[in-house]
């Protein structure tokens, strides 16, 4: 099927991967790499991360929870320290390719996000920035749903009045990408700059590899 549509993911794809962020966090303290993303995928629909993107707690009661699971594997870790990790660099090179996708198709956005004071929130200035350009987008702590429910990919196919065999998909978690693709998406695991501009490339016959002039 043609593509009528391209669903992006926002940080570690619109921006740099706060996975960065983290393992110097966890170096600096001395803590286990990987530790960060162990407790998230722990318990990945109740645990702290899962009910702070669903809106279901407040930042203070992330900040216990977070804690609580990091000391139950044994290297405590608040999780008022984490939030901030989550800020990222726009890439603009992204941008760019995000601007061309939407001259010649419907563009939406779906991520995992949550409630949080401005200094915690992904770079509130270049997000407040990039957001205006999707035609539509699903927020986690808005909706109450987060990725990789199925249904929030359905939400956005809805919204965009598109089938999902039409929609090429980016995340920079393949535990995202794996629903969208089931769902008959063309979903790209994103795991550097120049690897989602070369595979949106092949997906979307637009080219977006080539440096800017």
């Amino acid at each position: 099927m043609t593509v009528e549509a391209v669903i992006w993911d926002y940080g570690g794809v619109i921006t740099s991967s706060p996975f960065e962020a983290f393992a110097r966090y966890e170096a600096e303290r001395g803590l286990p790499a990987g530790l960060i993303r162990r407790i998230n995928a722990a318990n990945p629909d109740t645990n702290a991360w899962a009910l702070f993107e669903r809106a279901e707690i407040d930042a203070g009661r992330f900040d216990a929870l977070f804690l609580a699971e990091s000391t139950a594997l044994g290297h405590p870790a608040p999780g008022r320290d984490v939030l901030p990790l989550l800020k990222g660099q726009v890439r603009p090179r992204v941008v760019a390719a995000l601007r061309a996708c939407k001259a010649r198709f419907k563009v939406g956005c779906i991520t995992n996000n949550m409630v949080a004071p401005e200094a915690f929130s992904a770079s509130a200035q270049s997000y407040d920035t990039v957001m205006p350009l999707f035609d539509a987008v699903i927020e986690s702590c808005k909706a109450g749903v987060r990725k990789p429910d199925p249904e929030i990919y359905r939400m956005m196919c809805r919204t965009l009045g598109v089938a999902p065999q039409a929609c090429v998909y980016l995340d920079d978690l393949g535990i995202n990408c794996k629903p969208a693709a089931q769902l008959g998406m063309r979903a790209i695991k994103v795991t550097s700059e120049a690897q989602l501009l070369a595979d949106l490339s092949a997906a979307t016959g637009l080219n977006f590899e080539e440096e800017p002039a």
